[in-house]
């Protein structure tokens, strides 16, 4: 689907991902579902928000994953 979406957790990326990274895999998502590479005006704002809630997801998502027996990561 998103092929241009990278993984973002170890041992893939092998550091924690940075916000850039985990808001441009975000964007990537919403860019692909919405069908639209920048938004028309009126629809700005419900694009953006989206963008907000699928970075804020990952992140608790990629806090909480446990990998390979490693402890899960707290979100900050």
């Amino acid at each position: 689907m998103c092929r241009s979406i990278k993984t973002l957790r170890p041992p893939v990326l092998p550091e924690e991902a940075t916000e850039a990274e985990i808001r441009a895999a975000a964007l990537q998502y919403v860019r692909k579902v919405s069908g639209f590479r920048a938004p028309a005006a009126h629809n700005r704002e419900v694009f953006d928000r989206a963008v907000e809630v699928i970075a804020e997801a990952t992140a608790e998502l990629l806090a909480g994953l446990e990998v390979r027996g490693q402890t899960a990561r707290r979100a900050s």
